[in-house]
C-alpha cells in the first residue's frame, strides 16, 4: 500500500489584508500551497487530496498548473484541523496505506523529514507527529512524551501550566494508517476551548485503543507557517537565504549573495557566475560557464554556456540563449532564440524572433512583431550584419549572411548575401538651424517680456 497525501488549503488572507485565498501567496514565485505539494512528491504518493475553503475556485485553478493530479473537496465550514482532514474522509476510503497531512501555509518542511516520518511509521508506529523545539514555546501545541512514546497533544489553550512547562511543541504534521485515521477522525470532539475538532487529538485517541505513537523532530524553521504580510516576508527571507545557500555549495560564484533572488525552480550550473542584483523569476535555466551580469531579469528562459547577459537585459519567457551568445545591456529577448556566438548587444528588443549563429545585432534594432492583433516572426540568418537603429517588420526574412544599412526600415524579405537599405533621403537646408533658433529665441522674450 502506498501513501496518501492531504494538504490543508483552506485558510484565509484576513490576517493578510488579502481578498487572495492565503495559500495563494507565493515565496520563491510558487504559491504556499506549492511548497507543501513538492515535499509529499518525494514520498510519491499514490495521490494527493488538497482541502480548499474560501477561494476555493481560485486554489482549484493554481492546482490545475502547479498539482494537476490532485483531487479537490471543500471544507464548507472552517471548524478546526480535524474537521478539515474529515472533508477529505470521503476521498480516503479504500485507499490503505498510510496518509500524511500537510499544511498549505508552511513551506519549509524539507522532504527528508517526511521520509523520517515514512521510516518511523514503517518501525510500527502508528501515528506520527512532528515536533520541534522553538527558543520562545509561546502559544504552540505541547507533545507529552513518555519516553520515546507520544502519550498525547495538548493545545496550548487546554493544557496546564505543567503542560505548558514542556518546550517540545506540534509542528502539525500527522501521519498515520489510513483505515485507523479514518477511524480515529469519527471520534473527534470539539469540546474544548476553541469549540474546534483538533486533529492532535488522534493520538490520545489513538493510544486509548492500544496503538503506538511517536515523534519526529526537526528545525524549527521548517514548521514556520505564514498567515501575515510580515511571516511572508520572513518566509521569502528564509527561503532566499536557503537558495543562495546551495548555490554557493554547488559551485556557483555569486559575488554578492546577498542581492540574488531566486525562484522555487532556477536550475545553474557549475562554474556559472551570477553578479550583484540579479533576479531569476520562474522557469529559468542557465548552463555551467555562463554569466549573468549586474541588475539582470530572467524568466522562463535558457541560458547556454558561456553566454553572457547583461548588465542591465531582461530575458523573458520563450528566450533561448545558445552557448556563447551575448546579450548586453538594456536588451530585452522574449520568445526568441539566439544562436549560438551571436551579438544583441545594446539597447535592443528582439521579440517572436530567431537569430542565427554569429549574427551581430547592432544597438537599437527592433524586431516588430506585434500588429495590434497578432504575433508575427522574425527570421534572421546565420552571419548576418544588422546596422544600428534597424527596424525589421515581421513577418520577414532575412538570409544569411546579410547586412542592412544604418536607419533601415526592413518590411520585405532580405535574400541572402544582399544589403537592404530602407531610409529617407536626408535634405540639407544651409543655414535654415540658425535663422530657426533666433526666431524662436525672440518669440520667447516677447513672451517672458509681456508676461
Amino acid at each position: 500500500m502506498g501513501t496518501q497525501l492531504v494538504i490543508l488549503a483552506a485558510g484565509e488572507g484576513t490576517r493578510m489584508n488579502s481578498d487572495r485565498p492565503k495559500v495563494l501567496h507565493e515565496v520563491g514565485g510558487l504559491p504556499l500551497f506549492g511548497h507543501a505539494v513538492a515535499a509529499g512528491r518525494e514520498l510519491e504518493p499514490e495521490r494527493v487530496i488538497l482541502v480548499v475553503g474560501s477561494g476555493a475556485e481560485a486554489v482549484r485553478a493554481a492546482a490545475a498548473e502547479i498539482a494537476p493530479e490532485a483531487e479537490i473537496v471543500t471544507q464548507t465550514e472552517r471548524r478546526g484541523t480535524g474537521h478539515a482532514v474529515m472533508a477529505a474522509a470521503e476521498a480516503l476510503k479504500g485507499a490503505g496505506g498510510d496518509t500524511i497531512v500537510l499544511f498549505g501555509d508552511t513551506p519549509f518542511i524539507r522532504p527528508e523529514t517526511l521520509t523520517r516520518m515514512a521510516e518511523a511509521r514503517k518501525s510500527g508506529h502508528a501515528v506520527v507527529v512532528l515536533g520541534f523545539e522553538p527558543e520562545d514555546p509561546l502559544r504552540y501545541g505541547r507533545l507529552v512524551m513518555q519516553g520515546a512514546s507520544l502519550d498525547r497533544i495538548v493545545e496550548f489553550k487546554d493544557a496546564t501550566p505543567e503542560e505548558r512547562a514542556i518546550t517540545l511543541c506540534n509542528g502539525g504534521v500527522i501521519m498515520a494508517q489510513t483505515e485507523l485515521l479514518l477511524e480515529l477522525l469519527g471520534g473527534l470532539s470539539d469540546d474544548n476551548a476553541s469549540g474546534e475538532y483538533y486533529l492532535t487529538d488522534i493520538v490520545a485517541l489513538a493510544r486509548a485503543k492500544g496503538y503506538g505513537a511517536t515523534a519526529i523532530t526537526c528545525d524549527p524553521i521548517e514548521t514556520m507557517g505564514v498567515d501575515t504580510r510580515a511571516a511572508l516576508a520572513r518566509a521569502e527571507t528564509v527561503f532566499q537565504e536557503r537558495k543562495r545557500a546551495e548555490a554557493l555549495e554547488t559551485g556557483i560564484t555569486l559575488t554578492a549573495p546577498g542581492t540574488v533572488f531566486f525562484s522555487h525552480d532556477t536550475i545553474i550550473g557549475r562554474d556559472a557566475v551570477v553578479e550583484p542584483n540579479v533576479v531569476f523569476g520562474p522557469g529559468v535555466t542557465v548552463e555551467t560557464g555562463a554569466r549573468i551580469r549586474a541588475f539582470s531579469h530572467l524568466e522562463g528562459c535558457h541560458v547556454g554556456q558561456g553566454a553572457i547577459v547583461g548588465p542591465f537585459a531582461r530575458l523573458r519567457p520563450g528566450a533561448e540563449i545558445s552557448n556563447d551568445a551575448h546579450i548586453g545591456n538594456f536588451v530585452e529577448i522574449k520568445n526568441a532564440e539566439i544562436g549560438e556566438g551571436a551579438k544583441v548587444n545594446h539597447l535592443s528588443y528582439i521579440g517572436d524572433a530567431s537569430v542565427g549563429d554569429r549574427t551581430n545585432i547592432g544597438a537599437g534594432t527592433i524586431t516588430c512583431n506585434y500588429d495590434g492583433v497578432f504575433k508575427h516572426r522574425t527570421e534572421i540568418g546565420a552571419d548576418v550584419f544588422i546596422g544600428s537603429d534597424t527596424m525589421l517588420v515581421a513577418p520577414v526574412k532575412v538570409g544569411d549572411r546579410a547586412m542592412t544599412a544604418t536607419g533601415t526600415v526592413v518590411t520585405r524579405d532580405i535574400e541572402p548575401g544582399a544589403l537592404a537599405i530602407g531610409r529617407a533621403k536626408q535634405e540639407t537646408k544651409p543655414g535654415f538651424a540658425v535663422r530657426l533658433f533666433d526666431k524662436l529665441r525672440a518669440e520667447k522674450a516677447r513672451r517672458a517680456k509681456e508676461g
